[in-house]
């Protein structure tokens, strides 16, 4: 590209791609699109705005951010050789020069650097970010040119440190600052005037070489310092502060801007392999306790949950004994408290006393296929914004993080999780990876994201909470991604996979090595629903079959060897406690289980039938035994609301409760032979006398023993919460070509020749043309028999104005027809909305 065509501005270099490139741009950088620009120009500086420039670097890799920052303390504009210089050094390091192509069309890609190779320019807010200055430090370590150092001082001092250089004095500063630049840059002579420094000059230049750059000096320097500074080697920012050149720090690097330049990322390394089959089959048993897990939650949860704090979220008490219930760790019961809550499973039910709860939908989750459960609990994880992981940790006003409350939303764990993922599909089948390369790899892609140490960044920690919750979830096993979670992320196969889809840590050519593999994000739910489909049914044949039976034994437990019907479990689950869980499951019958049992309306018939129905084993007589001795003492005692009596026909067992002391807190008389009154409700009766060793029942006004089922507390319907979006969404192809096309008419109105108008008429730059409705009219009507095409300024029915190039056809009824040359289609606009008209220049119309 001669100097001629090459481009003035941004605008001007976007105007000349073309319709491939820009959908490049608006798909990489999705903010420019939101609002649709109304032209190129207002697209270029939409693209040049601080926001959006500190967006695209923040998702820039290490190296082509490492070519921004070369770029930016280069020259503006800079050379393609110069900046190459700057990334590969003077030996023009192999591996920089084969990927210095990439990143640089990267940049352009992403519209941060414009212009042909003989003329690259950074954006100017991105130089102003990336440029180094004493309040913001280039990462290159690199201070400011000889000229910018020199700004301040005076003609006669700068004629001085030339002269002490050994170069001719000059007649003016300016050119006195470029022969001294001249000298730093020229290798031969810069290394000559080195080799005459003392030794001790060249120690305090090897000290700053890599910054950072500024020094401090006393007002009477020592005399190897003097020697650096009589010769502008170091130069005076401020009284007592000097600074390394830019050029000469470039010379002592060999020309290198970055200490070490990073073409390739970091391989994800392999730390141990297994089986695929084992991988599965681990991952299929987390799976399972994942449902389990969940379904326990909510089970503990029945009858309604804890309360919900004013601020929102589960208190700390809460959240302990939920812990406990689950026999697991705070922060692992946070993680299944929130994914039960992402996949809309539990909700507040918005009461008064607002409590949490399970939702309707729940019930529906219940009765799915297994495999189906766990792929809408693995989906929802992966979409999910909300991260467990942050629970207990403070916010920006040092509050505390509680589960389920607010705050935990973090827009970066979808695109964390998916790209962790991934790097996990990118290895041999089985191979799980070591942590710390999956965290190196990830800083290399993002190297921005994380202002605080690689250690303790929160793009870290995601990465770390998602190795952990995925092995938790069953998406992983042993640390290997399994086939159900590669079918998940939507990825083939392993052992179907395409070598030329190699992902990333594969041993690829270096100029594809550094071209990562994105993460598969679902374009739509239909896909991601095809996606969990596969999942499931990949996971189906390794899940346990439910079992009909149990294996009861003499010791008034019974074992489940696997997970059991959910009729069976629902019973055994009120007619005996859970005493441990693993592989197998063991249930414990106590008085107290049994008699939960007869509250619930069973018979001693009917759990003695039950029991010898699903026991693969004979009923023990110690079972029978107990739950024959509790039948027969269950419902000796009645108790009713008086406000609370005590019935039974046996007056002697009344006077036993009487005369046992722990019966004071009832505060029970005698009303008749057979009846107790007592100052207590009927709940808190119905306790102490048990807590006696009594067996009561309630019973209604009628005298009815009353049955007591749990009931089953539901909130509302619900909708799971929608994920928190990182910025605005990658626009699908429609809507990219239909922005394009607007861009594009905007761009073609705002910049077609007109003629010259008198300058009272003349609209300003990117204003509508103005003209009265008179001379609207008369001029659409000319245009009509002459053919031509006008400029017109336009309002829609919102309040946008527009500017379109029409060729008027038809003006009648106050409307005019004519087809629109923005648009490329007949359109009608009524003539009242038309701000002005303008006709075009002669070689344009």
């Amino acid at each position: 590209m001669s100097t001629e065509t090459a481009p003035r501005s941004l605008a001007e270099a976007l105007r000349a791609r073309d319709d491939a490139s820009l959908s490049a741009l608006l798909r990489s950088r999705p903010d420019l699109i939101t609002p649709v620009p109304t032209d190129l120009t207002q697209l270029a500086t939409r693209a040049g705005t601080r926001a959006s420039v500190v967006r695209a670097l923040e998702h820039l890799d290490r190296f082509a951010l490492q070519t921004a920052e070369a770029l930016a303390v280069a020259s503006d504009p800079a050379t393609y050789d110069e900046l190459l210089g700057l990334m590969a050094g003077d030996d023009r390091a192999p591996a920089v020069t084969a990927a210095f192509p990439r990143a640089l069309e990267t940049l352009r890609e992403q519209a941060l650097v414009w212009g042909p190779d003989d003329r690259l320019r950074l954006v100017r807010t991105a130089r102003e970010l990336l440029a180094p200055s004493p309040q913001h430090p280039s990462p290159t370590g690199l201070g400011p040119t000889v000229a910018e150092a020199t700004a301040g001082m005076s003609p006669g001092r700068i004629q001085e440190i030339v002269a002490a250089a050994g170069l001719p004095t000059t007649h003016d500063s300016v050119s006195a600052v470029a022969s001294l630049a001249g000298l730093f840059t020229d290798r031969e002579r810069m290394s000559a005037l080195l080799d005459a420094a003392p030794a001790e000059s060249v120690e305090v230049l090897s000290r700053l070489v890599w910054g950072p750059p500024y020094g401090q000096v006393t007002a009477d320097p020592a005399r190897h310092l003097r020697w650096l500074i009589d010769r502008g080697l170091l130069l005076p920012t401020a009284p007592g502060t000097v600074v390394l050149p830019r050029e000469v720090a470039l010379h002592l690097r060999a020309g290198r801007a970055h200490r070490a330049a990073e073409p390739v990322p970091p391989a994800v390394e392999p730390a141990a392999t297994h089986r695929p089959q084992v991988v599965d089959a681990a991952a299929a048993g987390q799976a399972y306790t994942a449902l389990a897990t969940i379904e326990e939650l909510l089970k503990d949860w029945h009858e309604g949950g804890p309360a919900v704090l004013r601020a929102g979220g589960l208190s700390v008490r809460d959240l302990k004994r939920t812990a406990v219930a689950l026999d697991v760790a705070e922060p692992v019961a946070a993680f299944w408290v929130e994914l039960a809550y992402a996949a809309g499973l539990l909700a507040s039910d918005a009461e008064a006393d607002e409590r949490y709860a399970a939702t309707p939908a729940y019930d529906e989750w219940l009765e799915l296929p297994s495999a189906e459960r766990w792929a809408r609990l693995a989906s929802a994880w992966l979409a999910a914004t909300r991260t467990a992981g942050l629970v207990g940790g403070r916010d920006a006003k040092d509050r505390t993080l509680s589960a389920l409350g607010p705050g935990l939303d973090r827009s970066a764990s979808p695109e964390v999780r998916h790209r962790v993922l991934t790097l996990l599909a990118a290895l041999p089948e089985g191979a799980s990876p070591t942590a710390d390369s999956v965290l190196a790899r990830l800083h290399w892609e993002r190297p921005l994201r994380g202002p605080k140490a690689a250690t303790d960044d929160l793009r870290t920690r995601l990465a770390r909470w998602t190795l952990s919750e995925a092995e938790m979830l069953g998406i992983t096993g042993r640390g290997a991604l399994s086939a159900q979670g590669r079918a998940l992320l939507g990825f083939p196969p392993a052992s179907t996979q395409d070598p030329g889809s190699a992902g990333p840590g594969d041993k690829l050519p270096v100029h594809r090595r550094h071209h990562p593999l994105p993460a598969v994000t679902h374009s739509s739910p239909a896909e991601r629903a095809a996606a969990a489909t596969r999942a499931a049914r990949l996971l189906a044949p390794l899940l346990p079959e439910p079992l009909d039976h149990v294996l009861l034994q003499a010791d008034l437990t019974a074992v489940a060897p696997g997970p059991l019907e959910r009729p069976l479990a629902d019973t055994l689950g009120v007619l005996a406690d859970v005493e441990s869980k693993g592989g197998a499951t063991v249930y414990r019958f106590t008085p107290g289980s049994v008699r939960r049992a007869l509250d619930a309306g069973r018979s001693a018939s009917d759990l003695h039938a039950f029991l010898a129905a699903h026991s693969r084993t004979p009923v023990p007589q110690p079972l029978a035994y107990l739950i024959d001795d509790v039948a027969r003492r269950h419902g000796h005692l009645r108790i009713g609301a008086a406000s609370a009596y005590v019935r039974c026909d046996d007056d002697a067992m009344l006077s036993e409760i009487l005369a046992d002391k722990r019966s004071q807190g009832l505060r029970l008389r005698r009303l008749a032979p057979t009846v107790l009154a007592a100052q207590a409700d009927p709940a808190a009766l119905l306790d102490g006398l048990r807590s006696m060793g009594f067996a009561p029942a309630a019973e209604s006004a009628e005298g009815d023993v009353l049955i007591t089922r749990a009931h089953a507390h539901r909130t509302p319907p619900r909708t799971a919460p929608e994920p928190v979006p990182d910025g605005p969404p990658v626009p699908d192809a429609t809507l990219l070509g239909a922005a394009i096309r607007a861009i594009r008419a905007g761009d073609l109105a705002s910049t077609t020749p007109r003629k010259p108008v008198p300058d009272a008429d003349r609209p300003g730059n990117g204003e509508l043309p103005r003209t009265s409705s008179a001379e609207t009219l008369a001029t659409m009507q000319a245009a009509v028999l002459t053919g031509e095409a006008l400029w017109i300024g336009y309002v829609n029915a919102e309040g946008a104005a527009s500017q379109r190039v029409i060729a008027p056809i038809r003006v009648e009824g106050g409307f005019v027809t004519a087809y629109d040359h923005t648009a490329e289609e007949v359109r009608t606009y009524p003539l009242h909305r038309v701000t002005g008209v303008a006709e075009l220049a002669e070689d344009q119309a």
